[in-house]
């Protein structure tokens, strides 16, 4: 499967893109906009298709370069972001107030950002390695 490593990071790279910018378009949509569509049933089934792909090529990747969450601190840092941005993710888009969910928006949106510098840094600090 090492043959395959430049692809599946590919892949990885490009859906961890298109979520971020489907999160993004979703999210102005509805908090923003006050728009039905961002919670259109053929729109979720496009995110979670997307997430589905992402997750995939990231089990992929794991297993080719031998690091896994628990062991690995920066992977477990991911984990355990992750977690956090499709917890806070789902409150931008279910809280009654509009506060609550654009306040829920822009936290997910750096929770993801700061998964990304974890990821290009491999170190649990992300962009606060470098200070």
């Amino acid at each position: 499967m090492e043959e395959f490593y430049l692809d599946i990071r590919g892949i990885h790279i490009g859906t961890v893109i298109l979520s971020g910018t489907l999160f993004l378009i979703r999210v102005v949509g509805h908090n923003l906009l006050n728009a039905k569509w961002p919670m259109a049933s053929p729109l979720r089934f496009i995110v979670w298709s997307v997430d589905t792909i992402l997750l995939t090529a990231a089990l992929m990747l794991m297993t080719i370069v031998q690091q896994f969450p628990f062991v690995d601190s920066w992977l477990t840092v991911k984990v355990i972001l992750l977690v956090a941005y499709i917890v806070i993710g789902w409150w931008a888009f279910r809280a009654e107030r509009k506060q609550v969910r654009i306040s829920c928006s822009v936290a997910a949106l750096v929770i993801f950002g700061f998964i990304i510098t974890v990821a290009r840094t491999h170190n649990p600090l992300g962009l606060f390695s470098t200070i």
